[in-house]
């Protein structure tokens, strides 16, 4: 099922299949800060939480980013995972700016295939 996303108050299409309650997330291999590549079972054993937004230099995404940090800091055994389609530098450099160290920054710029499979890919604009 698709999600209503909108921009400005305009819809905006997205495609893909959003995971659903009590399924298996689809497994995805992204790139961190350092330009490493990571699979979603590189925190297995932890609970995990996607923030995933399209990029960290929107007033929305910052905003979630930063409210997701301020919640991250008092979950035990979670982490959470800010994926944007932001360079992992540019990601890196807001959470720093920001002073934001309870969350971990993810880039989908390698892989392709993650809006699609998490179904949050953007086809179309206002």
């Amino acid at each position: 099922m698709p999600a209503n996303v909108t921009l400005d108050g305009n819809p905006i299409e997205i495609s893909g299949k959003l995971p659903q309650p009590g399924e298996n997330t689809p497994p995805f291999t992204l790139t961190t800060s350092g330009l490493e590549d990571v699979k979603l079972d590189h925190w297995a054993g932890k609970r995990k939480i996607l923030n995933i937004v399209p990029s960290v230099d929107t007033g929305v995404c910052a905003a979630s980013t930063r409210k997701f940090n301020e919640k991250a800091g008092s979950l035990d055994n979670t982490v959470v995972l800010v994926i944007s389609a932001d360079l992992p530098f540019a990601a890196s450099r807001f959470c720093g700016a920001e002073g934001l160290k309870n969350v971990e920054t993810l880039s989908t710029f390698r892989n392709y295939s993650f809006q699609q499979d998490y179904g949050v890919a953007i086809q179309t604009g206002p």
